[in-house]
């Protein structure tokens, strides 16, 4: 026990998290190459020795947020709960959701590491196991939600190609708020996969 009555392994795991925290702030606002130890450790506010003393490089910092990105967005995706509706409605707001999941301060700081992993390959060996195991987590969040038999490749299909839209949507909103525009997007389809997948009204 610490003289403050904090055992010393809960004190470190508090830091570890606010470091990460504060990674994925920077690195969603700020963007990779402004997201060094100085400017991620002044955001945790922890000094910049702390900080290596738990990572002690930028790289392993990074690849510990990114572990952390993984696991907050996958915690995200498991706590989803079916939504209350049926027919169209139901794949309205299901549709809703997957533009939901793609969106936020993960999906930035994500996208930021993305970026430099697409032209590093260390990076981008650590990068793609996890996208695709989110990824398959994600599709088969929205296979239940839907309740549609993924064995069927029409029906894959469409949830790709929905998961693809939220992909692309999320891009769209990082320079301006392209709120207006989405919600129309979703609407026109939401109508076409209900149509698609033969959802009565």
């Amino acid at each position: 026990m610490t003289i403050s009555g904090e055992p010393k392994q809960d004190r470190s795991r508090a830091t570890r998290q606010r470091l990460l925290e504060a990674a994925v702030s920077c690195l969603a606002t700020r963007g990779w190459d402004a997201s060094t130890v100085s400017v991620i450790a002044a955001e945790a506010g922890i000094s910049r020795g702390a900080v290596q003393h738990h990572y002690p490089t930028r790289e392993h910092l990074v690849l510990a947020a990114l572990r952390f990105i993984f696991d907050e967005r996958k915690a995200a995706v498991e706590a989803t709960e079916m939504p209350r509706r049926t027919g169209r409605a139901r794949v309205h707001a299901v549709v809703s959701l997957m533009v939901e999941v793609y969106g936020g301060d993960l999906f930035r700081a994500a996208l930021q590491v993305w970026t430099v992993a697409a032209a590093d390959a260390q990076l981008r060996d650590a990068v793609v196991p996890m996208e695709r195991a989110f990824a398959r987590e994600v599709h088969e969040m929205a296979v239940r939600l839907l309740e549609v038999d993924d064995s069927d490749p029409h029906s894959r299909a469409l949830i790709q190609a929905t998961l693809d839209l939220a992909r692309g949507l999320a891009l769209a909103n990082l320079l301006t708020d392209d709120t207006r525009r989405r919600r129309r997007v979703v609407d026109t389809w939401s109508d076409q996969l209900a149509e698609a997948l033969g959802v009565p009204d």
